[in-house]
């Protein structure tokens, strides 16, 4: 089959395949999908929705595992999310309605379009088809074919709806601990099937799932919108009023423009205030802006018509499911094996490591890779915004989160506050997020000259300009303290391909001008896509000398052991954060057993 042939196909039938996975592969010209559904279906139950502008759809009529595809537009019921107000009932009076607003609509191109690829997500027993295509105009987008109950099922569970919150008694506290969340699904979840089942004995256990998971979707949920947060490609999510589409960034393609939209700004809000108390806040019109977390771990941004012209929006960054492990980095070629072994030497030897770079970089996620080198007998504090440093089970760690204020100006608990509480704890390793305030800087810098260990992000695109941020205002460190820092790594990220690399791996030398120059040890060769040895490190192993009584040649003799350790991870994708963390356990225990098992003789 050509490749015209098979867009052709897919074009004609893009719902219909047989598949083994939820993925769908476009490879060499040809795309294979099976199916793993082959029982009976609910007649007339399902059918399958498609998220076209005005409801079009553009590919035709479709079938995928028994449910027939058409262009409705559903209607999201959310009868658990209450109080949302219109903006007339709040005494705000625009000039037209939010979602009329925007004078430049984004259309979805429906001519001239290339098939790029297409894939199969799934919520639970809800499965839904990605198709995304680039139109003449080059803009890509991310169409959404979802399963859509028919028209008499969907008003007999309107009635399911009511009669659920009637049986179901929600406490306050499940309302506002996010913690709780998973647990009121599935107790939803579970009710459901007992009443659907009650109503209809003839239903089969896969659409029973379905119809019972799309129930907590519209009460408990996001909408259509938790398929995006269940799609592993999908790193941001942006609804940008009521009426227009949703964007996504894509791992893969960038910025995305679905054919997902917002009913209106108050199913919108109606979303915002959910989130907002599951997390002890409020999102109103006298505090419009919100920053909040999913149980997921997802961060969410919120705004509220006028201070978001066009309407109220949602922003969500995805937290990765799966932490990046070390295994996973020098697969993407982030970086190497010698650069990583060095790294773990000075973890393990508690070396001060401040990790810099641009939005974006992967800041974070080598924070969590290094942090993974820490010996497992040392208490740990990690201090962040939102909750992302994954440690493995074993470790004695304590994470800490900031907690904004109340509408009254009372509770905060600021990154300050914590890090200050944390000197207390008898931390032996410190983990701070991202240094953002000088006062912060202080505490970071006072906890390192007092002997704890620490580890923490900033914002800088090199080491050399680290080292002038932080001893330049406002955050403005004292040289004397700015010597507690001995290595710096400067993450990039390619603006083009979107790829992340280790740029520089710098340390910190202490001058004789009461000072602090930085000397870079590792460069990343953007032309030859490598990192290579720039200076010889002169503190880093100094200090290895002095605290560990180590000869140079033992030095030496450590870091190859550890880089075929490293290798030998990669060689076998031990990749998961707990599968590393046994690894790090084993070999502080006994490095000769692992060596071994590494293949040294």
């Amino acid at each position: 089959m050509t490749k015209s042939e098979l867009e052709k196909k897919t074009e004609k039938h893009p719902g219909h395949s047989e598949h083994h996975s939820h993925s769908v592969e476009h490879h060499h010209g040809e795309a294979h999908q099976h199916s793993h559904h082959d029982g009976k279906t609910h007649a007339g139950a399902w059918h399958s929705e498609h998220h076209s502008q005005g409801g079009e759809h553009h590919h035709g009529e479709a079938h995928h595992a028994g449910h027939s595809y058409e262009g409705e537009h559903p209607a999201n019921d959310n009868p658990i999310h209450h109080d949302v107000k219109s903006h007339s009932e709040l005494g705000i009076e625009p000039s037209g309605d939010a979602s009329q607003q925007n004078p430049l609509p984004v259309e979805l191109p429906k001519a001239d379009e290339k098939f790029i690829e297409a894939y199969f997500i799934s919520d639970g027993p809800l499965e839904a088809r990605v198709t995304i295509r680039k139109s003449a105009a080059h803009l890509k987008t991310y169409s959404l074919d979802t399963p859509k109950l028919e028209e008499g099922t969907s008003v007999f569970l309107d009635d399911i709806k009511t009669a659920l919150l009637k049986k179901i008694t929600i406490s306050t506290q499940e309302v506002l601990n996010i913690r709780m969340a998973d647990s009121l699904k599935s107790r939803f979840f579970e009710m459901s099937k007992t009443m659907v089942r009650e109503s209809m004995p003839q239903m089969d256990e896969h659409d029973l799932a379905a119809i019972s998971q799309r129930l907590v979707q519209d009460m408990l949920g996001l909408g259509n919108l938790e398929y995006l947060l269940h799609d592993d490609q999908i790193e941001e999510i942006c609804v940008n009023g009521g009426g227009l589409p949703v964007w996504v960034y894509h791992k893969k393609h960038a910025w995305l423009c679905t054919d997902i939209r917002m009913e209106s700004d108050s199913q919108i809000w109606n979303y915002a205030s959910s989130i907002s108390r599951g997390v002890g806040r409020q999102i109103n019109t006298q505090t419009p802006l919100l920053d909040a977390y999913l149980s997921t771990g997802d961060r969410v941004n919120s705004t509220l018509f006028p201070i978001s012209y066009f309407g109220n929006t949602i922003t969500i960054r995805k937290f990765a499911r799966k932490p990046w492990t070390i295994t996973d980095y020098i697969k993407a070629k982030t970086i190497s094996s010698e650069v990583a072994a060095l790294l773990w030497l000075a973890t393990q030897y508690e070396m001060n490591v401040i990790v810099s770079g641009g939005t974006g970089a992967g800041k974070t996620s080598l924070l969590n890779v290094l942090s993974m080198f820490i010996p497992p007998n040392q208490r740990i504090i990690s201090i962040e915004q939102t909750r992302e440093i994954n440690l493995p089970s074993h470790m004695q760690w304590v994470p800490l989160v900031v907690r904004e204020p109340t509408n009254e100006g009372t509770g905060g608990v600021s990154m300050l506050d914590l890090m200050v509480n944390s000197l207390r704890m008898r931390p032996d390793r410190m983990i701070v997020g991202e240094i953002r305030r000088a006062e912060e800087a202080q505490v970071l810098f006072e906890a390192m000259h007092t002997g704890h260990s620490v580890y923490a992000t900033l914002h800088a695109e090199t080491v050399s300009e680290t080292v002038k941020r932080l001893s330049n205002p406002p955050i403005n460190i004292p040289s004397v303290m700015m010597e507690s820092l001995h290595l710096v790594v400067a993450m990039f990220r390619d603006r083009r391909s979107g790829q992340r690399r280790v740029y520089e791996v710098g340390e910190i030398i202490p001058t004789d001008r009461e000072g602090v120059e930085d000397s870079v040890i590792y460069r990343w060769r953007p032309y030859t896509d490598e990192i290579v040895a720039a200076e010889q490190g002169v503190r880093l192993m100094e200090n290895l000398r002095a605290y560990t009584n180590m000869r140079e040649e033992d030095i030496t003799s450590d870091l190859v052991d550890k880089q075929l350790v490293i290798d030998w991870m990669v060689k076998n994708n031990i990749n998961t954060v707990d599968g590393v963390g046994e690894v790090m356990s084993s070999y502080y225990d006994d490095p000769g057993v692992v060596l071994k098992a590494a293949g040294k003789k």
